[in-house]
Parts: structure tokens; sequence; C-alpha cells
């Protein structure tokens, strides 16, 4: 595997494009949160699949499915993005996070669960904290099963698990991610038994969106604000949510203040996750992919802005 290109801005994110030897592509991103400096917080966002059969109405990502990655190839965008800045593989942020949210549903790659077993071996990181955001596929019990084990084996304080849940109604949320999926009680049962009350809480996601429903009432049924927390975001400008006429709430200030009103209210810790808008330009968020580019210019105007530069760095040979 080789990267081939990358764009952005070091301050704050680089998206970089690798491709292995049969010409597929991936991407990942490293990012930074200004002021925070990278020896406090710095965040590695990386792919599992080549591509994701999901297609979510909303994600870039889902516009081609070419397979899953290899342990190797996912720890090669890891490696490549600590090389870039750090010697011997230390790693010395006291939040180093490693997302596995690029481009691919993880669960639905068993290399992930590999590749989460090598990592506390692989590098000296007193900060490591490895980031899995799931839609909850309800074909890969199994992978689940593994995960709960690895965590509470490896992981017992820092690990953040992450359901992308996105609407409170089933329906919707079957437009919203059209796959099979648990529902909403299975999600709570697992997230009770995954939860350490010594470390962090399971994550609801939400790109909120206009129209789409987010009832309190419902969540509560479900999911204890003592076990998990909310983290909202806005939908991302993506080429797919512009074709789908799908528009963040976050267009809308005052609807945005009341929903988050309305879910602390109901007791919640709610997480408020905005961005820098140079990230939209960069096209570096949750759902955005710049490669989708080359099949589709009906882009935003605000997102994909920046211009790939051309870069020739090959793995070892192995990969």
């Amino acid at each position: 595997m080789k990267v081939i290109a990358r764009a952005g801005n070091d301050s704050i994110a680089t998206v970089y494009i690798a491709e292995n030897l049969t010409g597929s592509r991936i991407e990942f991103v490293q990012s930074v949160e200004p002021p925070i400096p990278v020896e406090e917080k710095w965040v590695n966002i990386v792919s599992t699949l080549y591509g994701c059969p999901v297609q979510c109405p909303f994600c870039d990502a889902g516009m081609a499915y070419k397979g899953k990655l290899s342990a190797e190839e996912i720890l090669f965008q890891i490696d490549y993005l600590v090389d870039q800045r750090f010697v011997n593989r230390t790693v010395p942020s006291d939040k180093w996070k490693i997302q596995f949210a690029r481009m691919g549903e993880p669960a639905l790659n068993p290399a992930v669960l590999d590749v989460l077993r090598i990592l506390p071996e692989r590098y000296i990181a007193h900060g490591l904290i490895p980031s899995v955001s799931t839609v909850a596929p309800a074909s890969c019990d199994r992978f689940f099963h593994e995960l709960l084990a690895i965590k509470h084996e490896l992981y017992s304080e820092h690990f953040q698990l992450q359901f992308s849940l996105h609407t409170t109604d089933p329906v919707v949320r079957r437009r919203l991610i059209p796959i099979r999926t648990w529902d909403f009680q299975t999600i709570a049962d697992y997230g009770e038994a995954f939860f350490n009350h010594s470390g962090r809480k399971i994550t609801l996601n939400f790109a909120l969106a206009k129209k789409i429903p987010v009832d309190p009432d419902i969540l509560l049924t479900y999911f204890s604000p003592d076990i998990f927390l909310i983290k909202t975001t806005p939908l991302n400008p993506t080429i797919k949510a512009k074709q789908n006429e799908l528009r963040s709430l976050y267009d809308s200030l005052e609807e945005w203040k009341t929903k988050l009103d309305q879910l602390s209210n109901a007791g919640y810790r709610v997480i408020e996750s905005i961005g820098e808008l140079e990230e939209n330009a960069i096209g570096s968020n949750c759902g955005q992919y710049i490669e989708s580019l080359q099949t589709s210019m009906d882009k935003p105007d605000e997102s994909y802005t920046y211009t790939c530069e051309t870069v020739c760095e090959t793995a070892p040979a192995n990969l």
C-alpha cells in the first residue's frame, strides 16, 4: 500500500489517500482541535473498508464498495500518521483517539478486532483511546461479542463506543441507515454490558437534520442517562446529503438550540460537536470522502474546496 495524495492543513486536519496493489483506494485523517495542542489531544480517523456497503444517504463513502481491509492495511494508516509526527512510535498525547470511522462500518470487518488487540503493544502511548462508531448491524453479533471481551481485557477505562442512531423513529432510521440493525432495546442492553462505571459513558450519535425526529422521551425509554450520553453534530455538507435533500438542523440555530435543550433537560449529558468550518472545505469531517469528486461534481459550495497534493511514499514490501 502507498500514500498517493493528501489535502488539508496540518494545524487543523489532513486527509491522506492511499492505494493498494490492485488500485483500490482508502482515505484516512489526522486532526487536532485548535487551540488544544497535539500533546493534549490528537485524533486519527482510519478506514476499515474500501468504501461502504451500507450506503447511508448522507455519507459520500458509500458511493462504492470493494471489500475489507486487512489488519495490516488498517495498521498501515495508523503507522503512517504516527511516523509523520513522532519518533519510535511513541505518542505523547494525553488523549490519542483512534477512530475506526473514515470509510466503512467497522463491525463488518473482523480485522478491526485484530487491530484492537495489537495496538497496546505496537505503540508507547499512555493516552491511547480506541473509538468504534457503529450503526449496529444485526448480522454482526459475533463481532460485538468479541469486542466486549477485548474492551474488558485491554481497555477497561479507555475505550469509546458510539452508536449512530440519528433518529428515534425506527422507520426513519431504516431510511437513514438502509441495512438491518439492532433495535434500540438490543443496543441498550449491549451498552449496559459494555459500560464501566469508572470509564466512559456510551455515546449515542445524532447528526441532527431538519424534519428528522429525535424524541427525548423515546430515548429515556431505552437509554439511561447514567450510562449513555448524547453527541450531536451538524449534518455535514456532503454530495449525498445534497442529492437527497437532507439539510442540517444547524442551519437554523434556534431549532438546533431547542433540540439540545430538550435532550439536556431529559437528563442526558449532551456534547455539541462542532468542528472548524475549514474541515468541511478540506473534506475531513464524518461522511465526507474527497475521492467522491472523481464521480460527482454536484458538491455543496462550502465543501471539498482544497486541492489534493500528489505524494509518493510507499509502505514496507509486505503491504
